[in-house]
């Protein structure tokens, strides 16, 4: 709980404002909410000040011999602390509600904040893992249930915690990429071969950046030479396939 930018505390001053309320008595307040009579009045004084109006004032004289009382900013304080710390609790409870898919959306963050000079990054699920003596081969599957297939080594395999189910991202940079337009027939050693359809050419004096739209919604960026770009008669709204090796992709998990 803040004023004008200064901490007037926190539950544990307001329950002793509440208790004054309830008891009339600094004694009695301290008492039940388990403070110290000097350590009362020394929170009653610090309140007082950073408030900048008085909260809690002495009742002189009377039958019982006087006491202490709030003021009307006390009590309203107290009120309005009530009601901003229920509103507090409808909020967390909210969020617990929905807390699967605010965890994913913050893992999403996470990684859209993560910089790279890798063009490509996909996240995904490991669908298959297959053990070896120096080298793990993941299988990732992206959006669109197409499939990236990466070969790491055993230990980084370990260390990422990597396991079928597990969540994970992969990055291809886009020079590793080879671009192909007609793939039948094709054998190649290559793993990794994802289809899709040319969506943006940017030719450059040397090189051209090429963009493939993936199923699903992904996209993909090559950079392959302009010679290349030109022999292959690329164009917008052509067919294309991305070609990789297994050994030029990274894998990453949210840690």
């Amino acid at each position: 709980m803040t004023v004008g930018g200064e901490k007037l505390g926190g539950q544990d001053r307001v329950a002793l404002l509440a208790a004054i309320a309830e008891t009339g008595s600094i004694t009695r307040a301290a008492k039940a909410v388990k403070m110290s009579y000097k350590g009362a009045w020394d929170a009653i004084d610090a309140m007082n000040n950073l408030a900048g109006a008085t909260l809690v004032e002495r009742v002189a004289g009377g039958k019982g011999g006087g006491g202490t009382r709030l003021t009307a900013r006390g009590t309203q304080l107290v009120a309005n602390f009530r009601q901003v710390a229920a509103e507090h609790d409808k909020f967390i409870a909210h969020l617990s509600a929905q807390s699967h898919a605010l965890a994913d959306d913050f893992l999403l963050i996470r990684k859209m904040q993560m910089q790279t000079s890798a063009r490509n990054q996909f996240s995904g699920t490991v669908t298959a893992l297959k053990r070896g003596a120096v080298n793990d081969e993941v299988v990732l599957e992206i959006m669109g249930g197409q499939q990236i297939v990466a070969t790491i080594t055993r230990d980084s395999c370990d260390s990422l915690g990597l396991c079928e189910g597990a969540a994970a991202f992969a990055l291809v940079k886009a020079s590793s990429i080879i671009v192909m337009t007609d793939a039948t027939g094709a054998r190649l050693s290559a793993r990794n071969q994802l289809a899709g359809t040319v969506v943006r050419l940017q030719p450059g004096a040397v090189n051209t950046e090429v963009s493939i739209a993936l199923p699903g919604g992904g996209t993909l960026a090559a950079i392959i030479t302009r010679d290349s770009a030109d022999a292959l008669a690329l164009a917008v709204g052509a067919p294309a396939t991305a070609i990789f090796k297994a050994s030029s992709v990274i894998l990453g998990t949210a840690g």
